[in-house]
């Protein structure tokens, strides 16, 4: 409903970039600039600074920017009270997840939320928990769902689940028979990790922290961004690693590669992450409460994987 000129410029003030206003709003740079352009004629002033490397607000700017906030604040507050009259729930949502949830739990727990919300659209960001925890502080996205602590004391953590880390190796390795192993044994072979800002990575840190240990302790061979490559590092025999007991499903299942438990237990929360004051409509309350009751009923995040 809004001016189309204002929802382009608000978005390239918030990003103060154009290239990824163009991203987010599915358009091309060219046609993010001409909406610019128009809104900028129909004011009669410069909107930006513009140089060679970034982009900022001139005064003028930060006026339109600080009124379009409050503009779209409350079109999104009269569309969720006019919902909530007619009963409709209905909207787009913008979801954040770190890799291994992404990967690993939210296609089960958005696909039943989608089989009973149809009219519900949700767009799915993956990136790792320190992206993802920055998108909720720029409101880039509705909510994430990490898998370390969070820091900011302003945002919402709300944990969903506890996920438990194991050590992963190829079934020939020596260690592949024992039951559990304690942290010393990690250090004596070469270990692949997460790249820097993952959870995972993090809470690893951690772990070798409490046990009086550290990650530079570890033989580190080879940092990588997924749990996908980890694990086909880890299958070819190139290092062992720590990794969610919830990716492992197939792998353990073919006999490809073997699992086992640290001493102590290594576990982690899964956290829904969102802003304390952002205004929240109603589809956003919906997928909340049905990811809630989601968690209470798949307490172990294999429950939701296929067989």
């Amino acid at each position: 409903m809004a001016d189309r000129r204002l929802q382009v410029f608000h978005t390239v003030a918030r990003l103060l970039s154009f290239t990824k206003a163009a991203e987010t709003l599915h358009m091309t740079q060219p046609a993010v600039t001409f909406q610019v352009r128009q809104l900028e004629e129909y004011f009669n002033t410069r909107l930006f600074d513009r140089t060679h490397n970034k982009i900022g607000l001139t005064d003028a700017g930060k006026q339109v920017f600080s009124f379009a906030d409050k503009i779209f604040e409350q079109y999104a507050q009269m569309e969720d009270a006019v919902r909530k009259v007619t009963g409709d729930i209905s909207g787009a949502l913008v979801i954040g997840a770190s890799t291994t949830i992404a990967e690993y739990m939210l296609p089960s727990l958005l696909g039943d939320f989608k089989a009973k919300y149809p009219d519900v659209t949700v767009h799915l960001k993956v990136s790792n928990t320190d992206g993802i925890v920055h998108m909720v502080e720029n409101n880039d996205i509705d909510m994430g769902v990490v898998e370390a602590p969070v820091s900011n004391k302003n945002l919402v953590v709300e944990v969903c689940r506890m996920d438990q880390l194991v050590a992963i190796m190829p079934p020939s390795h020596p260690l592949a028979s024992e039951k559990s192993i304690p942290v010393s044994a990690l250090m004596e072979y070469p270990f692949i990790c997460r790249e820097e800002g993952s959870g995972t990575r993090e809470v690893i840190e951690e772990y070798l922290k409490l046990a009086d240990a550290s990650g530079n302790d570890l033989k580190v061979c080879m940092e990588l961004g997924s749990p996908e490559a980890v694990k086909g590092a880890v299958e070819a025999g190139m290092g062992i690693s720590i990794t969610s007991r919830a990716t492992l499903i197939k792998e353990l299942k073919l006999g490809c590669l073997t699992a086992v438990n640290l001493e102590p237990v290594l576990e982690r929360p899964f956290s829904f992450v969102h802003q304390k004051q952002k205004f929240r409509h109603s589809a956003m309350e919906e997928l909340l409460v049905f990811a809630r009751n989601y968690c209470k009923e798949h307490q172990n995040i294999e429950d939701t994987l296929p067989v």
